[in-house]
This record gives structure tokens, C-alpha cells and sequence, in this order.
């Protein structure tokens, strides 16, 4: 099937100049040589190496010589991602934006018009990213991850909670190996560092009573930030601000599309058992954590106690009751 055009999407030929001017970093190409090879005009190529400056690429303008990038730019191109995604679903369907309201509402407006399992969509900047809740993501941009993929998972909708944790430890494991950090994870699917959120998710389900159509997981992760707006602060925080490093968005998106290709494949195969077990080695929500749950008609505090094979929450409450959560926030009670 050939990759649909979607309103909005990044011209596949400034992917290509994107990608030449990356794999010949450090030597100056001609203005002319551009043009021919990705097939626009020589005015075209200005305007779009203005487009990427804009973007923060560093390209050196050299006059009647050509075009040469300073460094291999940190632009989620898919050209070079697509490189490092060989063997996994999302090698084929990745659609690029440099700017978007949320990469959800396109993924899911494409996957009911029939776009396949594993379509990966990817925006440098979002206008209305969409959390949890109905809450918004702060998208600031070329300085986060901001990522849905769709999938058609062969499974009922009773599983479906479990593509939101096998989400989570992929962003966990992308991370961890990106920082050599240890994020935390809270149930179902927020990173910490710190006590502080640094990576969201948001999964959105299309359904009948007893299969799944398709599934959205939209991921966003603060890498790259300098600051955050002022109510985030006290509860946010950024791979650099955590590392003190500037980190390659491209590497850690690759990361975590192998990660998640690989928890997928294994959920697939071996069921929920490795899932479960994993998400309680790796989060301290997971069991033994004194908690307080708000949902949309009450507010109470337990202690966890696990995970139902479903992936849902299990929470001893104060009273001696034991509550099963199906949605709601989760944080730590003093």
C-alpha cells in the first residue's frame, strides 16, 4: 500500500534534502546538485534550508559554492529513522510534521479510514497535544518527543489496559538506556524521575464488544528543555534538566519504537505474564505504595497491591476493602 498523502504532512523531498544534506555532513553541496537529486528548484532549496534553520539545523551558506550542514541535525526526519527501524512494524507508514495540533486526533482519524498497524506519526511541534484526562501536553518545539503509533492488535478489549503498560516500559527502557537513568513508573504509564513526570501517555481505543479494531498510544517525552512553564515546574521535569545533557531526539525515538516493537511481539506471543511481571519489577506503584485515587466520584487512599491480569490496579483500601482501578489518577499519599 502505498503511504497516503495526509493534509499537513512534511513534502517528502524535504525528508530527501534533509537526508543528503545529513549523510554529507561537513561538505558543501551545490545549490544546483540539491535541486537535481530531490527534483525542485534551486529556489525551492533556499526556501527550505531557510525552513530548517528555522528549525535549528546549522546550515552554512556558501555564496556560488552551495549548502553545508554544521552536524547531523536532531529533526525526527523519517528517511533517517526509518534506517534504524529495519525488522520492526514501524518501518513503513511514518508520517512527519513540523507542526500540528496532536498527532492522536490525526492517527485517529486515520485509523478509521483504514490506515494499518504500526503507522507511526511524529510532530516537532504540537498546538493542542492531548493528555490524560482531557488535559493538554506542552509540546514546545524540536525539543520533545511527541509520537503516536497505531496498532490492530489480534486481541478482546478486556486486554487492552496492557497495551498501555507494555507502552510504558518501552518508553522506560528507551530511556533508561538513552540517560543511564532509572525512570520510575506509575500506574498505568507515567514516567518519573524524581517524583517528577517526564514522559506521558495516552491510549485511545476503537472497539466491538469482542475485538479490538484498532488501538492509538499517543507518547510524549520532555527531552530537551531548558525550562518548563511555571505550573508545570513543580511537577515536570526533562531529560536535560535531569542529566545536565542535551540528548538526540532521533536516537531516543528509534529506541523506543525497537522497545515497543519488541514488548509488542512478546505480549503477542507469550501473553500477559512477562508484561505484568516486568512492570512490577520495574515500578514502585506496582505493589507496597501507600496511594491516593481520584476519580471522576471519588477520592480515596490505599495501599497497592498489584496488578489484576487485565493490567488494572489492585488497591487495599483503609476500610479493608480491596479496589480494582479501571481509570483515575494515581499519586503518592503522604
Amino acid at each position: 500500500m502505498a503511504l497516503r498523502t495526509v493534509p499537513g504532512t512534511t513534502d517528502r523531498r524535504i525528508d530527501a534534502l534533509l537526508t543528503l544534506l545529513a549523510d554529507n555532513a561537513m561538505i558543501v553541496i551545490s545549490g544546483a546538485k540539491i535541486a537535481r537529486e530531490i527534483g525542485v528548484t534551486r529556489s525551492t532549496v533556499w526556501r527550505w534550508i531557510e525552513k530548517l534553520r528555522s528549525l535549528g539545523v546549522k546550515v552554512k551558506g556558501h555564496p556560488r559554492a552551495g549548502y553545508q550542514i554544521e552536524r547531523v541535525p536532531d529533526v525526527l526526519a523519517p528517511n533517517m529513522l526509518r534506517r534504524s527501524l529495519r525488522d520492526t512494524a514501524f518501518s513503513r507508514r511514518i508520517h512527519h510534521f513540523f507542526k500540528i495540533d496532536s498527532t492522536n486526533n490525526v492517527a485517529l482519524r486515520l485509523g478509521h479510514e483504514g490506515e494499518p498497524h504500526g503507522a507511526v506519526f511524529i510532530a516537532e511541534e504540537q498546538t493542542a497535544g492531548r493528555g490524560r484526562a482531557g488535559r493538554t501536553w506542552h509540546s514546545e518545539k524540536s525539543s520533545g518527543i511527541y509520537l503516536t503509533v497505531l496498532l490492530r492488535p489480534p486481541i478482546s478489549p478486556v486486554h487492552a489496559p496492557l497495551i498501555t503498560l507494555l507502552a510504558g516500559l518501552a518508553a522506560r527502557d528507551a530511556v533508561a538506556e538513552q540517560t543511564g537513568l532509572q525512570p520510575d513508573l506509575r500506574w498505568p504509564n507515567d514516567l518519573l524521575l524524581r517524583g517528577k513526570k517526564c514522559c506521558g501517555i495516552l491510549t485511545e481505543m476503537h472497539a466491538e464488544p469482542d475485538h479490538v479494531n484498532f488501538v492509538i498510544v499517543g507518547i510524549g517525552i520532555n527531552v530537551n528543555h531548558t525550562r518548563l512553564p511555571e505550573e508545570l515546574a513543580p511537577i515536570a521535569t526533562s531529560l536535560r534538566l535531569e542529566t545536565g545533557k542535551t540528548h538526540s531526539r532521533l536516537e531516543l525515538l528509534a529506541k523506543l519504537l525497537r522497545s515497543l516493537d519488541r514488548y509488542s511481539n512478546q505480549f503477542l506471543a507469550e501473553g500477559a505474564g512477562p508484561i505484568l511481571k516486568r512492570f512490577d519489577e520495574v515500578s514502585s506503584y506496582a505493589r507496597g505504595k501507600r496511594v491516593r485515587i481520584s476519580t471522576a466520584t471519588e477520592t480515596y487512599v490505599g495501599t497497592t497491591a498489584g496488578l489484576e491480569p487485565s493490567g488494572l490496579l489492585r488497591v487495599e483500601c483503609e476500610d479493608g476493602r480491596t479496589q480494582v482501578v479501571i481509570s483515575g489518577d494515581v499519586s503518592e499519599a503522604p
